[in-house]
């Protein structure tokens, strides 16, 4: 009994002087590729909504019940702005969808970051990234015309 009252003791002490955080669901995207993959892009936990990373994570397809079991990979990206959206679109004219993540700046939100990442068998890299880009001009069109550019 006295073990279960120390343990109880310990526990509450624990969470009153110690570091707890909870998760912001806002924080987070997930979406599914058109070949089955999950993506998953996810602010930094403990950094200001402002700026920071964001880390992007593949997991395979699999049973609908335990979505992340399957890791693939994944990568950490630095991050000027909130998470906003999760597309993919054939940029590179290869048969096979890229992601675009799209992060927000806070303030105005009329600027955007544009990150695409190309996805060959169990590795993700970024294909190429705008910066400051004008929130009401078209991502994919912006993307695709760099991609041509070489640039």
């Amino acid at each position: 009994m006295n073990k279960i009252a120390l343990l109880l003791i310990s526990l509450v002490s624990a969470g009153l002087t110690g570091n707890v955080f909870a998760v912001d669901k806002d924080r987070t995207l997930s979406a599914t590729m058109p070949q089955g993959i999950i993506v998953v892009a996810e602010e930094g936990i403990l950094e200001p909504r402002s700026a920071g990373s964001y880390s992007l994570q593949l997991y395979a397809k699999n049973d609908p019940t335990y979505p992340y079991d399957q890791f693939i990979t994944g990568l950490v990206r630095p991050r000027n702005g909130a998470l906003a959206e999760i597309k993919f679109a054939d940029l590179t004219r290869d048969g096979q969808a890229e992601i675009i993540v799209i992060t927000r700046y806070t303030g105005s939100g009329a600027f955007v970051t544009v990150d695409a990442f190309s996805v060959k068998k169990k590795s993700v890299h970024l294909l190429t990234s705008i910066a400051g880009m004008d929130a009401k001009k078209d991502v994919l069109k912006a993307l695709k015309n760099k991609l041509n550019s070489g640039r």
